[in-house]
């Protein structure tokens, strides 16, 4: 961030686009991205205990047009 002087003191002047751009390419190159990983897939078998609301189940149901 640059400092211009007014009245005799130095004020903060708010970095502009194409500095925090800047600032950005720069920092990129270190920021570390782990590799994506697909979870792994439960069997249904080990799917219990979900209880859906009924006002819930109506509203998707009333959706039917939006989906296949």
């Amino acid at each position: 961030m640059e400092t211009k002087v007014s009245g005799g003191r130095a004020v903060a002047k708010d970095p502009g686009l194409e500095e925090l751009r800047g600032d950005c390419a720069r920092m990129a190159p270190h920021w570390v991205v782990p590799a994506a990983s697909a979870p792994a897939p439960v069997p249904p078998s080990r799917i219990h205990g979900v209880t859906i609301p009924s006002a819930s189940v109506r509203l998707i149901a009333d959706m039917s047009e939006y989906g296949d």
